[in-house]
């Protein structure tokens, strides 16, 4: 599933590629028809991400409608367009399919057919995205998306990210919770974006063990957590991919027999060595999610 920072990244695609344009709004698979034509021909007129949810907003009369998009499992986008619809590199999520023209000019360029089951088409001057298999595609009114924004955590890909204020809110939601941080960290309503990914990594940096309970943290070690969380997605987010191990740990040359030891520290490396005190990484089911942590360098 992808995380926050890929939803980050979907909203940068929008923002460059089709803010400010009139798009025919359309669903090929059906499943969104009836909301599809209240804003075919609409203006983009704006778009965020809070964690894993994605906000596109468009001009209308009397009030804006926002598409909301959760990704979920299988989720994807597509991209194509002319020589002129140029979006960020990125690795996942948007999944970008520069499809060549098939004229002569690039005025004249015509969208590809759609490719399997396509629940939202957005087709403007230069380009395509199609968005297939989400868990979740719905259109709301402005009131309906503030409500959806505020069942949310802080976001460590936020504006407000590095603030005090919220730092001391995800303090506040896991410390006031006995359930496991391992659990805790995946809630999106504590904290908006990590997945399965960000949570090992971030943990295993705070040298948190992911059984402790939340409210048997302490406020300084949950304050290191939210910042190291925010520094990780930072860096998924510019560099178009989840890489967490830093330069002193990560093995010279890569080990042959373990391609993620130069990328990740414990995710998906279970009974390797630790990259730091060469304890075997654990793994177990943690709500039906695969866990991975480190019990030599997580307490």
């Amino acid at each position: 599933m992808p995380e926050g920072d890929a939803s980050h990244r979907l909203a940068r695609a929008f923002d460059h590629l089709f803010v400010g344009q009139p798009l025919a709004v359309s669903s090929p698979q059906g499943r969104f028809s009836s909301s599809a034509e209240l804003i075919d021909g609409a203006t983009l007129t704006s778009t965020h991400a809070v964690g894993k949810h994605l906000f596109l907003g468009f001009d209308g009369a009397p009030t804006p409608r926002w598409i909301h998009v959760h990704l979920g499992l299988y989720g994807s986008w597509r991209f194509s367009g002319d020589s002129t619809f140029e979006g960020p590199a990125s690795i996942g999520a948007p999944r970008r399919i520069m499809a060549p023209s098939t004229t002569s000019g690039d005025a004249q360029w015509q969208a590809p057919a759609p490719v399997g089951q396509v629940r939202l088409r957005l087709r403007g001057q230069h380009g395509v995205a199609d968005l297939s298999g989400p868990n979740r595609c719905e259109l709301l009114s402005d009131e309906e998306r503030i409500y959806a924004e505020a069942k949310l955590g802080p976001d460590p890909l936020g504006q407000q990210a590095h603030s005090p204020t919220s730092e001391a809110e995800f303090i506040t939601r896991v410390r006031g919770r006995r359930r496991a941080i391992g659990e805790l960290v995946m809630d999106q309503s504590i904290v908006a974006g990590v997945g399965n990914i960000y949570r090992a990594e971030g943990l295993f940096i705070a040298g948190i063990s992911p059984t402790r309970r939340g409210d048997r943290v302490s406020a300084a070690r949950l304050a290191a957590l939210w910042q190291h969380f925010c520094v990780l997605m930072e860096r998924g987010l510019d560099c178009g991919r989840i890489e967490t191990v830093s330069p002193q740990d990560a093995p010279v040359p890569p080990l042959p027999d373990d391609p993620e030891a130069s990328r990740w520290y414990v995710y998906h490396r279970t009974g390797r060595p630790c990259l730091r005190c060469g304890t075997p990484i654990s793994e177990k089911l943690m709500q039906s999610r695969r866990l991975f942590w480190c019990t030599g360098c997580q307490r």
